[in-house]
Protein backbone atom coordinates (compact mmCIF):
# COMPACT_ATOMS: atom_id res chain seq x y z
CA UNK A 1 0.00 0.00 0.00
CA UNK A 2 1.47 3.42 -1.23
CA UNK A 3 2.45 5.98 1.44
CA UNK A 4 0.39 9.27 0.36
CA UNK A 5 0.52 12.60 1.67
CA UNK A 6 -2.44 15.46 1.98
CA UNK A 7 -2.80 18.08 -0.06
CA UNK A 8 -5.13 21.31 0.57
CA UNK A 9 -7.41 20.95 -2.65
CA UNK A 10 -8.27 17.36 -1.52
CA UNK A 11 -12.75 16.82 -0.74
CA UNK A 12 -13.47 16.85 2.88
CA UNK A 13 -14.15 12.98 2.51
CA UNK A 14 -10.52 12.25 1.76
CA UNK A 15 -9.19 14.71 4.59
CA UNK A 16 -11.63 12.66 6.64
CA UNK A 17 -10.27 9.56 5.66
CA UNK A 18 -6.69 10.35 6.14
CA UNK A 19 -7.17 11.11 9.47
CA UNK A 20 -8.57 7.25 9.83
CA UNK A 21 -5.46 6.24 7.89
CA UNK A 22 -2.75 8.08 10.30
CA UNK A 23 -4.05 5.67 13.19
CA UNK A 24 -4.94 2.38 11.44
CA UNK A 25 -1.68 2.78 8.49
CA UNK A 26 0.69 4.88 9.01
CA UNK A 27 0.84 4.41 13.01
CA UNK A 28 0.32 7.84 14.18
CA UNK A 29 -1.26 7.24 17.47
CA UNK A 30 -3.81 9.04 18.94
CA UNK A 31 -6.30 6.87 20.71
CA UNK A 32 -4.39 4.01 22.00
CA UNK A 33 -7.91 1.82 22.55
CA UNK A 34 -9.08 2.35 18.71
CA UNK A 35 -5.88 1.66 17.23
CA UNK A 36 -5.93 -1.85 19.44
CA UNK A 37 -9.40 -2.54 18.52
CA UNK A 38 -9.26 -1.73 14.53
CA UNK A 39 -5.97 -3.55 14.53
CA UNK A 40 -7.78 -7.02 16.40
CA UNK A 41 -10.97 -6.41 13.91
CA UNK A 42 -8.25 -6.25 10.89
CA UNK A 43 -6.38 -9.33 12.09
CA UNK A 44 -9.87 -11.23 12.89
CA UNK A 45 -11.42 -10.12 9.79
CA UNK A 46 -8.11 -11.07 7.38
CA UNK A 47 -8.31 -14.33 8.77
CA UNK A 48 -11.50 -15.49 8.77
CA UNK A 49 -11.06 -15.17 4.92
CA UNK A 50 -7.66 -16.42 4.50
CA UNK A 51 -9.18 -19.73 6.14
CA UNK A 52 -11.52 -19.98 4.06
CA UNK A 53 -10.62 -19.05 0.55
CA UNK A 54 -7.82 -19.55 -1.84
CA UNK A 55 -5.91 -16.78 -3.38
CA UNK A 56 -7.76 -15.40 -6.44
CA UNK A 57 -10.88 -15.64 -5.00
CA UNK A 58 -13.59 -12.98 -6.01
CA UNK A 59 -14.46 -11.01 -2.98
CA UNK A 60 -16.43 -7.99 -2.61
CA UNK A 61 -15.55 -5.34 -0.27
CA UNK A 62 -19.44 -3.24 0.94
CA UNK A 63 -19.01 0.00 2.75
CA UNK A 64 -15.29 -0.01 2.15
CA UNK A 65 -14.65 3.85 2.87
CA UNK A 66 -10.81 4.78 2.80
CA UNK A 67 -10.14 0.97 1.56
CA UNK A 68 -7.70 -0.70 3.76
CA UNK A 69 -9.43 -3.80 4.16
CA UNK A 70 -9.91 -3.92 -0.02
CA UNK A 71 -6.04 -3.17 -0.19
CA UNK A 72 -4.59 -5.52 2.34
CA UNK A 73 -7.15 -8.57 0.23
CA UNK A 74 -5.67 -7.42 -2.89
CA UNK A 75 -2.14 -7.45 -1.82
CA UNK A 76 -3.06 -11.35 -0.25
CA UNK A 77 -4.17 -12.37 -3.77
CA UNK A 78 -7.60 -12.41 -3.77
CA UNK A 79 -9.40 -10.15 -6.57
CA UNK A 80 -11.29 -7.64 -4.91
CA UNK A 81 -14.23 -5.44 -5.76
CA UNK A 82 -14.47 -2.01 -3.57
CA UNK A 83 -17.78 -0.49 -2.94
CA UNK A 84 -18.77 2.32 -0.65
CA UNK A 85 -21.82 5.04 -1.36
CA UNK A 86 -19.61 7.79 -1.12
CA UNK A 87 -18.15 7.44 -4.52
CA UNK A 88 -15.12 10.19 -4.39
CA UNK A 89 -13.25 7.73 -2.28
CA UNK A 90 -12.27 5.72 -5.43
CA UNK A 91 -10.13 7.60 -6.11
CA UNK A 92 -8.59 8.14 -2.90
CA UNK A 93 -8.08 4.00 -2.40
CA UNK A 94 -6.49 4.48 -5.88
CA UNK A 95 -4.27 7.05 -4.73
CA UNK A 96 -2.94 4.27 -2.58
CA UNK A 97 -3.29 1.09 -4.78
CA UNK A 98 0.08 -0.54 -5.18
CA UNK A 99 -0.40 -4.35 -6.59
CA UNK A 100 -3.21 -6.81 -7.05
CA UNK A 101 -6.45 -7.17 -8.60
CA UNK A 102 -8.61 -4.57 -7.60
CA UNK A 103 -12.06 -2.82 -9.23
CA UNK A 104 -14.27 -0.25 -8.01
CA UNK A 105 -18.38 -0.38 -7.97
CA UNK A 106 -19.23 2.55 -5.97
CA UNK A 107 -22.97 2.61 -4.91
CA UNK A 108 -25.72 2.13 -2.84
CA UNK A 109 -26.00 -1.34 -1.53
CA UNK A 110 -29.45 -2.42 -1.90
CA UNK A 111 -28.47 -1.45 -5.44
CA UNK A 112 -25.42 -3.19 -6.31
CA UNK A 113 -26.00 -5.41 -9.40
CA UNK A 114 -22.62 -7.76 -10.80
CA UNK A 115 -23.05 -10.28 -13.96
CA UNK A 116 -20.71 -12.89 -11.47
CA UNK A 117 -21.70 -13.56 -7.76
CA UNK A 118 -19.05 -13.22 -5.37
CA UNK A 119 -16.97 -16.01 -3.23
CA UNK A 120 -16.75 -14.12 -0.13
CA UNK A 121 -18.84 -10.59 0.23
CA UNK A 122 -17.20 -8.75 3.31
CA UNK A 123 -19.44 -6.23 5.53
CA UNK A 124 -16.95 -4.15 8.28
CA UNK A 125 -18.67 -2.08 10.86
CA UNK A 126 -22.10 -1.61 8.34
CA UNK A 127 -24.91 -4.06 9.48
CA UNK A 128 -25.16 -1.79 12.54
CA UNK A 129 -25.95 1.62 10.46
CA UNK A 130 -28.28 0.04 8.95
CA UNK A 131 -32.22 0.64 9.31
CA UNK A 132 -32.92 -3.14 7.85
CA UNK A 133 -30.60 -5.07 9.13
CA UNK A 134 -32.38 -8.29 8.00
CA UNK A 135 -33.24 -6.66 4.26
CA UNK A 136 -28.98 -5.76 4.10
CA UNK A 137 -27.82 -9.37 5.16
CA UNK A 138 -30.61 -10.94 2.36
CA UNK A 139 -28.64 -9.07 -0.37
CA UNK A 140 -25.84 -9.33 0.93
CA UNK A 141 -26.35 -13.17 0.53
CA UNK A 142 -28.03 -12.84 -3.21
CA UNK A 143 -24.44 -11.55 -4.10
CA UNK A 144 -22.89 -14.92 -3.41
CA UNK A 145 -21.83 -17.65 -5.22
CA UNK A 146 -23.03 -21.16 -3.72
CA UNK A 147 -20.69 -21.86 -1.10
CA UNK A 148 -19.26 -18.93 -0.37
CA UNK A 149 -18.72 -16.56 2.26
CA UNK A 150 -19.91 -13.52 4.26
CA UNK A 151 -17.41 -12.34 6.79
CA UNK A 152 -19.09 -9.67 9.05
CA UNK A 153 -17.88 -7.55 12.12
CA UNK A 154 -19.84 -5.06 14.41
CA UNK A 155 -19.50 -4.53 17.94
CA UNK A 156 -21.03 -6.77 19.73
CA UNK A 157 -24.94 -5.62 21.25
CA UNK A 158 -24.29 -8.13 24.60
CA UNK A 159 -22.01 -5.82 25.75
CA UNK A 160 -22.15 -4.57 29.25
CA UNK A 161 -21.61 -1.33 27.93
CA UNK A 162 -24.44 -1.02 24.76
CA UNK A 163 -26.54 1.21 25.17
CA UNK A 164 -29.13 0.73 22.38
CA UNK A 165 -32.11 -1.80 21.21
CA UNK A 166 -32.22 -5.37 19.73
CA UNK A 167 -33.06 -5.43 16.50
CA UNK A 168 -35.44 -7.90 17.35
CA UNK A 169 -37.31 -5.76 20.13
CA UNK A 170 -37.98 -2.63 17.72
CA UNK A 171 -41.65 -3.14 15.69
CA UNK A 172 -40.93 -0.63 13.25
CA UNK A 173 -37.01 -0.67 11.82
CA UNK A 174 -38.27 1.98 8.96
CA UNK A 175 -38.45 4.86 11.58
CA UNK A 176 -34.60 4.74 11.36
CA UNK A 177 -34.28 5.10 7.81
CA UNK A 178 -33.81 8.88 7.87
CA UNK A 179 -30.50 8.48 10.14
CA UNK A 180 -29.37 5.29 8.40
CA UNK A 181 -25.63 4.77 6.91
CA UNK A 182 -24.18 7.51 8.82
CA UNK A 183 -20.23 6.88 9.61
CA UNK A 184 -18.49 6.73 13.17
CA UNK A 185 -20.12 5.27 16.52
CA UNK A 186 -22.42 8.06 16.21
CA UNK A 187 -24.45 6.00 13.04
CA UNK A 188 -25.23 3.15 15.06
CA UNK A 189 -29.06 2.26 15.32
CA UNK A 190 -28.95 -1.40 16.30
CA UNK A 191 -26.27 -3.34 18.33
CA UNK A 192 -26.75 -7.23 17.26
CA UNK A 193 -27.06 -9.72 19.94
CA UNK A 194 -25.21 -13.43 18.82
CA UNK A 195 -28.75 -15.22 18.57
CA UNK A 196 -29.59 -12.06 16.43
CA UNK A 197 -27.09 -12.55 14.08
CA UNK A 198 -28.16 -16.38 14.05
CA UNK A 199 -31.40 -15.57 13.24
CA UNK A 200 -31.19 -12.67 10.61
CA UNK A 201 -28.43 -15.89 9.49
CA UNK A 202 -31.24 -18.59 8.98
CA UNK A 203 -33.51 -16.26 7.48
CA UNK A 204 -31.16 -15.25 4.49
CA UNK A 205 -30.11 -18.90 3.84
CA UNK A 206 -27.09 -18.62 5.56
CA UNK A 207 -25.56 -20.72 8.45
CA UNK A 208 -23.03 -19.37 10.85
CA UNK A 209 -19.83 -20.97 10.48
CA UNK A 210 -17.68 -19.03 12.71
CA UNK A 211 -18.93 -16.46 15.23
CA UNK A 212 -15.39 -14.37 17.34
CA UNK A 213 -15.93 -12.07 20.14
CA UNK A 214 -12.50 -10.18 20.59
CA UNK A 215 -11.70 -6.76 22.15
CA UNK A 216 -12.24 -6.36 26.03
CA UNK A 217 -12.37 -3.13 27.67
CA UNK A 218 -8.69 -2.83 28.67
CA UNK A 219 -8.02 -3.13 24.64
CA UNK A 220 -10.66 -0.58 23.50
CA UNK A 221 -9.46 1.80 26.56
CA UNK A 222 -12.99 1.66 27.94
CA UNK A 223 -14.75 2.48 31.36
CA UNK A 224 -11.72 5.10 31.73
CA UNK A 225 -9.15 1.99 31.01
CA UNK A 226 -8.00 4.37 28.30
CA UNK A 227 -5.30 6.30 30.78
CA UNK A 228 -4.10 2.59 31.58
CA UNK A 229 -3.52 1.93 28.07
CA UNK A 230 -1.26 4.95 28.02
CA UNK A 231 1.28 3.90 30.15
CA UNK A 232 1.52 0.00 29.84
CA UNK A 233 3.76 -1.95 27.75
CA UNK A 234 1.86 -3.06 24.30
CA UNK A 235 3.37 -7.34 24.72
CA UNK A 236 1.06 -6.54 28.12
CA UNK A 237 -2.59 -5.04 26.48
CA UNK A 238 -1.84 -8.20 24.00
CA UNK A 239 -1.46 -10.49 26.45
CA UNK A 240 -4.92 -9.08 28.40
CA UNK A 241 -6.46 -9.65 24.94
CA UNK A 242 -5.32 -12.64 24.24
CA UNK A 243 -6.16 -14.48 27.94
CA UNK A 244 -9.62 -12.89 27.64
CA UNK A 245 -10.40 -15.15 24.60
CA UNK A 246 -10.60 -18.14 26.60
CA UNK A 247 -13.23 -16.78 29.38
CA UNK A 248 -16.80 -18.87 29.90
CA UNK A 249 -19.07 -18.32 26.41
CA UNK A 250 -21.58 -16.51 28.90
CA UNK A 251 -18.80 -14.03 29.89
CA UNK A 252 -17.37 -13.46 27.25
CA UNK A 253 -20.49 -11.90 25.74
CA UNK A 254 -21.16 -9.61 28.48
CA UNK A 255 -17.16 -8.20 28.48
CA UNK A 256 -15.85 -8.27 24.59
CA UNK A 257 -16.53 -5.38 22.87
CA UNK A 258 -16.55 -6.86 18.95
CA UNK A 259 -17.74 -9.31 16.96
CA UNK A 260 -16.97 -11.24 14.44
CA UNK A 261 -19.27 -14.13 11.92
CA UNK A 262 -18.25 -15.93 8.98
CA UNK A 263 -21.51 -16.90 7.22
CA UNK A 264 -21.75 -19.39 4.64
CA UNK A 265 -24.57 -20.08 1.56
CA UNK A 266 -25.42 -23.70 1.10
CA UNK A 267 -23.12 -25.30 -2.16
CA UNK A 268 -25.62 -25.69 -4.93
CA UNK A 269 -25.50 -29.37 -4.56
CA UNK A 270 -26.86 -29.02 -1.33
CA UNK A 271 -29.64 -26.55 -1.84
CA UNK A 272 -30.89 -29.17 -4.94
CA UNK A 273 -30.92 -31.60 -2.13
CA UNK A 274 -33.24 -29.47 -0.30
CA UNK A 275 -35.20 -28.60 -2.97
CA UNK A 276 -35.74 -32.68 -3.72
CA UNK A 277 -36.60 -33.55 -0.28
CA UNK A 278 -39.00 -30.50 -0.12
Amino acid sequence: MKRIHPEPQWPESWKASYEYDLQEVYGEVTNRGYCYAYENRRRQTLRLLAEALPPGARILDIGAAQGNFSLALAEMGFEVTWNDLRAELADYVRLKHERGALHFAPGDAFALQFPRRFDAVLITEIIEHVAHPDEFLAKTAELLAPGGFIVMTTPNGAYFRNPLPRFSDCPDPSVYESVQFKPDADGHIFLLHADEVAQLAASSGLSIDRLLLFTNPLTNGHIKLRYALGLLPRPLVERVERLSQHLPRALARRMMVQMAVRLQKPAASAARADCVAA
